[in-house]
């Protein structure tokens, strides 16, 4: 490595570090659940990143995993595979250090994604057929000399699990002070796997008795893959909940470090984007109605053992990315979604305990 390399290296590592230390901590929010008094719900709103969502957090860490291995080189281009929000975030850091950045992102992206990814200075290629973003990242960073991130195979080794306020170092501090200071499920949605990595490991480097569960979308592989050990299992759509539900199993999807998991139909989580925005007064994004869900279904276990406890669930991003989509009428009406029955169920669920129904199915639960 050339001295004029490493002195780069070293300030482009500054540069993102004094950014981050420029960012507060995301919030915490509580959800009440009058249905289920002994249960007390949070939500870790991710969407106040900079960059407006989780992804933030894996996206500052993947870069300087790929800085610190000797990846990536001034003026090179960075290339990511993306359904919108980690690309969002990735282009935010190669502004911040001055490359090119291109987003292979499927056709179905929403516009408003998209704009962001070129409001921080980023290209997007768009891909219609979903399952072809890893091989069309390979090619682009191949023949451009660039790097090709590749979030959904690094996620989980570019995030340091033991702290360095990690999402989930972060979730324990904050709830020191709350009636149930440990949480008894931590619940997130599968993108890359990466999240639930962190969350997973971290609780047992620490020894907590907190349970991680992953609630999966409708169009994805890893609720099959978790339930039979397959690998190798593919689809050929991607997902209609965007940023989460993936056509193959990626390498940061651990399941040893899950402990249950949901399978969510996108209707369901659709309705439950809805309630929650209702319920907090601002729009959010489709995943955090699958987390929702995920967190009904271990507080609906919880009461039927009689246990009191709490739950804290990710909100993944803010809705403003899905004005033209989830919380578009015309959008709805056109995809076949008939929300309004959906949304009064999963009211009844939170606000009086009935339970959700069978159709969203579940492993590791005891109910």
């Amino acid at each position: 490595m050339s001295v004029d390399f490493r002195n780069w290296t070293c300030e482009a590592i500054r540069i993102i570090e004094a950014d981050f230390q420029r960012s507060a901590d995301t919030h915490l929010i509580p959800l009440g659940l009058p249905g289920m008094p002994g249960i007390d719900l949070y939500f870790k709103d991710e969407s106040s990143h900079p960059t407006g969502s989780l992804k933030h957090r894996l996206a500052r860490s993947l870069f300087l995993y790929a800085l610190c291995n000797g990846w990536l080189k001034p003026g090179a281009p960075v290339i990511e595979a993306s359904s919108g929000s980690t690309a969002i975030s990735e282009a935010y850091f190669a502004r911040l250090l001055g490359l090119p950045f291109i987003a292979v992102v499927p056709a179905s992206t929403s516009k408003e994604k998209i704009a962001q990814i070129a409001f921080y200075g980023g290209q997007s290629h768009l891909v219609k057929d979903p399952t072809q973003i890893y091989a069309e990242s390979e090619r682009l960073a191949r023949e451009s000399g660039g790097h090709f991130m590749d979030q959904f195979t690094y996620a989980e080794r570019a995030t340091d699990w033991r702290a360095n306020n990690n999402i989930a170092e972060s979730i324990f501090q904050q709830m020191r002070h709350e009636r149930f200071p440990e949480p008894r499920w931590l619940v997130s949605s599968p993108g890359t796997g990466g999240t639930l990595a962190t969350l997973g490991r971290f609780a047992r480097y620490r020894r907590h008795e907190t349970h991680v569960l992953c609630a999966d979308a409708e169009r994805s592989v890893f609720f099959d893959a978790y339930r039979t050990g397959d690998r190798s299992l593919t689809l050929d759509c991607g997902s209609r909940i965007e940023g989460i539900g993936r056509p193959r199993v990626e390498a940061s999807f651990l399941p040893s470090v899950i402990d249950a998991m949901a399978k969510v139909p996108d209707a369901w989580s659709l309705a439950a984007m809805h309630y929650l925005a209702q319920r907090l007064g601002r729009h959010v994004g489709g995943s955090s109605g699958t987390n929702l869900i995920g967190a009904l279904l271990a507080a609906q276990d919880m009461v039927a053992h009689g246990e009191s406890g709490s739950i804290v669930a990710i909100l993944c991003d803010g809705g403003e990315r899905y004005a033209t989509s989830y919380y578009d009428p015309l959008w709805l009406k056109q995809k076949g979604f008939e929300l309004d029955p959906l949304i009064e169920a999963v009211r009844r669920c939170a606000e009086e305990g009935v339970p959700l129904p069978e159709e969203i199915r579940s492993l590791g639960l005891r109910a």
